[in-house]
């Protein structure tokens, strides 16, 4: 059983102010295998008044000097990136062996994407030839409060904390308390990587309690939240009585198009993608909209490929999903599907309770699906697990009617080899994010969308400047410097 109580405040590990024990579960085994402690109002003030004193220095601090303290974070990951992915495979349960090829990793991925932009910004420039004497500066916002989830913990601290000490800011992160020891790695990270007292606080906690403190306090600048839609919406309420900066990145509902046309790994493609991360991703491709000619064909693939997926513990190695995070999400996706086929939709793999050959761990049937019509609840809501629902459809106006009707606007996903007709509806349908025949977006790229699921734009250029403020300057004495 691993003890982590104390908090990292002002360069140090402190108790809390009044221990409150918290246990974090296993969801392979449904057993604790940590303690830790939620922090109460008097660590969180802590944490901010240490990051308030350390804010002049560190944004003064020259540019080079910020670039190389990541840099000797990432070699502190690479010295310890077996630890990390440990800790996020027991705490969440993310089957090892992609502990450590996907979650793990996002670190050094977002952290040399966020160099490389770095490299880039002037940190003051003219506004133009008709006004030689007025500058444009780039200047951190201050203190920031980031508030991370657990399904992809790795991927949001460093979306976050890295860009805010680069820009400049100090930071108090609060780490979801289903996935806390990554971030306490984390912050060994940051103290072994020499990063003065102050610049980097860690305060556990529940959303309630140092969430919505770190969101109303009145010596925050900003609020960097990513999480569900519901808390959203709270923060953004909390944060407006100081008037911070509220930059969300919240839930989705992505429409997978897959017309006619697709090449032969489409519908496996998307199958693969949904079930990723036992359906955990905010990302997900969980409504398959397939043309009508090619659905039949569509339904039977993805009912097989789904039916294919191995579901086995986080700790043992091997190309399987794990179980889903917590006992609460578990009951919840089950209702879900339970939904799904009261309100007849045609089940076609997986369905509701264990896996066969489990008794014990929040495992979930790899599920799909079919005949499902818009405006059930299965295609409205977001699920959070391994479910797919598809979706027929006739015109290419239909696809994009059925994929726009929803409160969410994160990612969609376009399925054809006609090269105008994904270009219309990369442009047509109402996401941040619109990836086609299964290619990445590129390195630097932003993540974020539209509508509920919130308007962040996390990586590359985009993400430093989440924590900048714009400064117009005029009579600047341009020969003085």
């Amino acid at each position: 059983m691993i003890t982590r109580r104390e908090f990292y405040i002002n360069g140090r590990w402190t108790a809390p102010a009044t221990p409150r024990d918290c246990a974090v579960i296993d969801p392979s085994t449904e057993e604790p295998c940590a303690i830790i402690s939620l922090g109460s109002e008097a660590d969180t003030n802590a944490a901010v008044a240490a990051a308030k004193a350390a804010f002049p220095l560190w944004a003064a601090t020259p540019p080079v000097e910020r670039r190389a303290a990541v840099v000797r974070i990432l070699e502190q990951y690479e010295a310890r990136v077996e630890d990390l992915a440990r800790a996020i495979s027991m705490e969440m349960g993310a089957p090892i062996d992609m502990a450590r090829s996907s979650q793990a990793p996002c670190l050094p991925w977002h952290l040399e994407n966020f160099l490389t932009a770095f490299d880039h910004i002037q940190w003051i420039r003219p506004l133009g030839d008709h006004a030689p004497t007025t500058q444009i500066a780039l200047e951190p916002i201050g203190v920031v409060g980031l508030i991370t989830p657990w399904n992809w913990p790795m991927n949001q601290i460093a979306l976050k904390v890295i860009p805010a000490i680069l820009a400049g800011c100090t930071c108090v992160l609060k780490p979801s308390e289903e996935s806390p020891l990554d971030a306490m790695i984390f912050a060994e990270f940051c103290h072994d990587a020499g990063l003065p007292p102050g610049v980097f606080n860690l305060v556990n906690g529940d959303g309630l309690g140092v969430g919505a403190q770190l969101s109303a306090h009145p010596d925050i600048e900003m609020i960097s939240f990513t999480g569900s839609t519901r808390a959203g919406r709270a923060i953004s309420i909390a944060a407006a009585q100081t008037l911070k900066r509220v930059t969300l990145e919240l839930g989705g509902k992505g429409a997978n198009v897959i017309f006619a046309d697709c090449d032969t790994k489409a519908v496996e493609r998307g199958v693969r993608h949904m079930m990723n991360n036992s359906g955990q991703s905010c990302n997900a491709p969980s409504r398959m909209l397939v043309e009508r000619p090619y659905y039949d064909t569509a339904v039977n693939i993805a009912a097989d490929i789904a039916a294919s997926i191995k579901v086995g513990s986080a700790h043992e190695p091997g190309k399987h999903i794990g179980p889903v995070v917590n006992k609460r999400q578990w009951d919840q996706i089950q209702g879900y599907i339970q939904k799904g086929i009261d309100e007849g939709a045609r089940l076609v793999a997986g369905g509701p309770g264990l896996p066969d050959g489990f008794n014990r761990g929040f495992y979930v049937r790899p599920t799909v699906f079919a005949d499902v019509t818009p405006g059930m609840t299965i295609e409205r809501e977001e699920i959070f697990g391994p479910v797919l629902s598809i979706i027929p459809f006739d015109t290419e106006a239909d696809a994009i009617r059925i994929a726009n009707d929803t409160p969410y606007g994160l990612t969609n996903y376009v399925q054809t080899q006609h090269g105008p007709r994904r270009n219309r509806l990369s442009r047509a349908l109402r996401s941040g994010m619109v990836e086609m025949n299964g290619e990445s977006r590129g390195a630097g790229a932003p993540f974020g969308g539209v509508k509920s699921s919130g308007r962040a734009r996390e990586g590359g250029v985009w993400g430093i400047e989440e924590f900048l403020e714009v400064k117009a300057i005029s009579g600047f004495d341009i020969a003085a410097e």
